[in-house]
């Protein structure tokens, strides 16, 4: 069961109930006007359902309020119903539902494109073509699998109608029509299982392992407030896991005021593992200048650099100190610094020895650069 809400007013209504027989496929279109409660959804179900196929042994259904209501168990499972519901957020888990809404959708699209208030007209049509269209996974169409026979659907059959008359004398078995249907369902979700496994890996959590989820952007905000939802991360956490649901589904510790049922699909979890990485690197460490009786210095390098709109000229200088340094440092204020160094003093003039600065030198050093 499911519901397709947020169609335009028609004749009053605006949302459509879908039931589908998850054995036979054949389903039904019941409209409803909003806002519906659990107390009108559980007699439109009767009148429109359990009077032509009886009470159902099981439901599977989402998560909306409807069918979590208090009214709504009491009431299913007075009656020997079992109610099994989706996972969070994991629509793939009622997909039978949610495939036949895809095809409803397409149908009214095509037959009122133009008038969209006029759906309500279209719904029975609707229903009698998908019931009465050929279904690969059954071999023949719902209202076969159903009644044991095609409908006399004239000129709205997908296919061929005509069936082949039994011989003289031969009944109609039920029995062997149902092995029939069960093997094709069989050998069909056998073929999309496999299909669907190709991109599928094996994940198994233990209970207490920490894990992160994936939410969507319209209701990650009960679990972590993000100030731009859209383009924040699509997984949260770590959370840890309090329970396993089943083969494929797991209960989360989540934070005490958050608004989203804690079970998920595995599909939407993944292990969280810690990385402890440092995100900033250390600084190098800071050359010990101080002064003292005498320094090796060479002159690496020169360079021409603009402070202000002055030129100014740097060399590049080595020092011999433990760890070795270079530094750049302004050409005139080592040279007032230093005015005994054995630089200025080379037999060349100032301006060659600043113009040949690669030699090395031996200089004085009684204070720190």
């Amino acid at each position: 069961m499911d519901f397709v809400e947020g169609l335009p007013k028609s004749k009053g209504y605006d949302a459509i109930m879908v039931v589908v027989d998850r054995f036979t496929k054949f389903l039904h279109f019941v409209p409803l006007r909003h806002p519906f409660t659990a107390t009108q959804v559980a007699k439109v179900f009767w009148d429109n359902i359990v009077k032509l196929h009886g009470i159902p042994s099981s439901i599977m259904s989402d998560r909306d309020k409807v069918f979590t209501s208090v009214l709504w168990r009491e009431l299913l499972s007075g009656a020997g119903t079992k109610l099994l519901y989706s996972t969070a957020y994991h629509p793939q888990t009622d997909g039978q539902s949610e495939r036949v809404n895809q095809f409803m959708e397409m149908y009214l699209r095509c037959a009122v494109h133009d008038t969209p208030h006029q759906w309500r007209r279209w719904l029975p049509s609707a229903e009698f073509w998908y019931n009465c269209s050929f279904h690969s996974s059954l071999g023949c169409s719902p209202f076969k699998a159903l009644y044991g026979v095609e409908a006399n659907a004239g000129s709205m059959a997908t296919w061929p109608a005509t069936q082949a008359a039994l011989p003289d004398g031969e009944q109609w078995d039920w029995a062997v029509h149902k092995e029939q249907l069960q093997a094709q369902l069989a050998q069909a979700q056998t073929k999309y299982k496999k299909f669907a496994d190709r991109n599928r890996s094996e994940r198994v959590f233990q209970v207490g392992e920490q894990v992160l989820l994936k939410l969507q952007p319209y209701v990650q905000k009960s679990v972590a407030s993000c100030p731009c939802a859209k383009l924040a991360f699509i997984f949260f956490g770590p959370f840890s896991v309090t329970a396993r649901i089943g083969p494929s589904a797991y209960k989360l510790d989540l934070p005490p005021d958050s608004h989203i049922h804690p079970v998920f699909h595995v599909s939407q979890l993944k292990p969280f593992t810690p990385n402890y990485t440092s995100v900033f690197s250390e600084l190098p460490a800071t050359t010990d200048l101080s002064a003292v009786d005498s320094q090796r210095v060479e002159i690496r390098d020169r360079r021409m650099m603009k402070k202000g709109d002055a030129p100014v000229v740097q060399i590049q200088v080595e020092w011999n100190t433990t760890p070795p340094s270079t530094t750049w440092e302004d050409y005139e204020v080592l040279r007032r610094r230093y005015p005994q160094a054995v630089i200025w003093n080379d037999s060349n003039s100032d301006e060659e020895a600043h113009s040949q600065g690669g030699e090395n030198v031996t200089a004085a050093v009684h204070t720190t650069v």
